[in-house]
């Protein structure tokens, strides 16, 4: 199974919609690919909340749009990373949008843990509260988003829910890149798991971006790590590996605290 991150610069100069077509362009590239994952917020830059309202759409909007028609011409699954969504019910969410080959809109996931401890994301955007995988040919997606990746205990749940793959968009600031790549590889070791964990390159409203997106095996191996720049990083993965390693070193078999308990 081969997939591509690709680690998107945002330009402060360019449009969101010139942004768009040309992040689709660079997905339309990828044919011969199964998965290509993007970063979160890649349309307006996962730091630029004065932008936030201004650029939120609904789900069927123009990122929706964009992204559709360059999955169904490249013939891949695409996770596009994030968007500001707008609830026409609600708050705004950071949404991930995940499509199959032929352009169909297949799941959403609203990020779970907002960052910005009392401000920022934090504040300007509703929760979202549901664990949500992708069912492919080859394996399970388990979904998260950046600030997500601290919190191991919706990993192990993805974990239960059937996942194999964890795909991890992000908008991850370059001064705790060393959070990133050591979080990245712990995930994918206490779970058993393929981490694809694909963040964004540049400067976001003044915040310098890690890049560095990264791809990290069952046993914690990393197959590629991307540079600091805009780039698409392609790895193959071999399905049968988590299969294989939860086998061979059975880890997940012996936990015993936050599986449901027995009544007496």
């Amino acid at each position: 199974m081969r997939a591509s991150l690709i680690q998107i610069a945002a330009n402060p100069d360019e449009t969101v919609n010139a942004r768009r077509q040309r992040v689709a362009a660079l997905v339309r590239e990828q044919r011969g690919a199964d998965l290509v994952v993007l970063p979160e917020l890649w349309p307006v830059g996962a730091f630029a909340y004065e932008l936030f309202a201004q650029e939120a759409e609904h789900l069927d909007g123009p990122t929706h749009e964009a992204m559709s028609k360059a999955a169904s011409d490249a013939g891949v699954w695409l996770h596009a990373g994030s968007i500001v969504e707008r609830d026409p019910d609600g708050p705004l969410y950071n949404t991930s949008l995940v499509f199959s080959p032929d352009g169909e809109l297949v799941r959403s996931y609203r990020k779970i843990h907002r960052f910005g401890f009392d401000k920022g994301e934090a504040v300007m955007m509703g929760a979202g509260a549901e664990l949500v995988t992708v069912r492919l040919p080859d394996t399970t997606l388990g979904l998260a988003t950046c600030y997500d990746l601290r919190f191991p205990e919706l990993f192990r749940g993805l974990v239960d829910a059937g996942a194999q793959t964890l795909v991890i968009p992000a908008g991850w600031p370059a001064r705790r890149r060393d959070h990133w790549t050591l979080l990245a590889r712990a995930r994918a070791v206490e779970n058993q798991a393929y981490v694809l964990a694909c963040g964004t390159a540049g400067t976001h409203a003044g915040v310098e971006q890690a890049g560095h997106s990264i791809a990290v095996d069952p046993w914690g191996t990393v197959l590629a790590e991307a540079g600091a720049g805009e780039e698409v990083l392609t790895v193959d993965l071999d399905p049968t590996k988590v299969a294989t390693t939860r086998e061979q070193f059975p880890a997940l078999k012996d936990r015993r605290l936050g599986l449901p308990q027995p009544r007496c």
